[in-house]
């Protein structure tokens, strides 16, 4: 599916996706990532919520995110609670869905200023 919304110059923003990949300012990416307004890091290691470990939330605490929005590949399931207490300590916000829905609510935070990272497990 391709999204339409206007970029803001010089931010990362989803503009489609499909099975097994998203894109990124019409970059496809096909492995796990991470996305923020100014940042986008590629081939995030984990590919499946079973291989999330703490330190994976802690490469996102070392980001600076206010929201954290863990899109956890075509269904929707919830890692161990334990693993995202980096986050929940230093009083990010976190949610949980599919990739799809990450990457649009993503756009849409995004788009008010917020300074939100989209984590997906592709």
């Amino acid at each position: 599916m391709k999204l339409h919304l206007t970029q803001q110059a010089g931010q990362n923003l989803f503009t489609a996706y499909g099975d097994g990949y998203v894109a990124v300012n019409q970059v496809r990416y096909e492995k796990s990532l991470i996305v923020l307004p100014q940042t986008l890091i590629a081939d995030w290691a984990p590919r499946t919520v079973a291989a999330l470990q703490t330190g994976h939330f802690e490469q996102i605490l070392d980001l600076h995110p206010e929201l954290v929005l863990l899109g956890t590949g075509t269904s929707f399931l919830f890692p161990n609670p334990r693993l995202s207490q980096p986050l929940v300590q230093a009083g990010i916000g976190f949610e949980v869905m599919d990739s799809h829905a990450a990457a649009r609510t993503y756009n849409i935070l995004m788009g008010e200023g917020r300074q939100v990272a989209a984590a997906l497990l592709l």
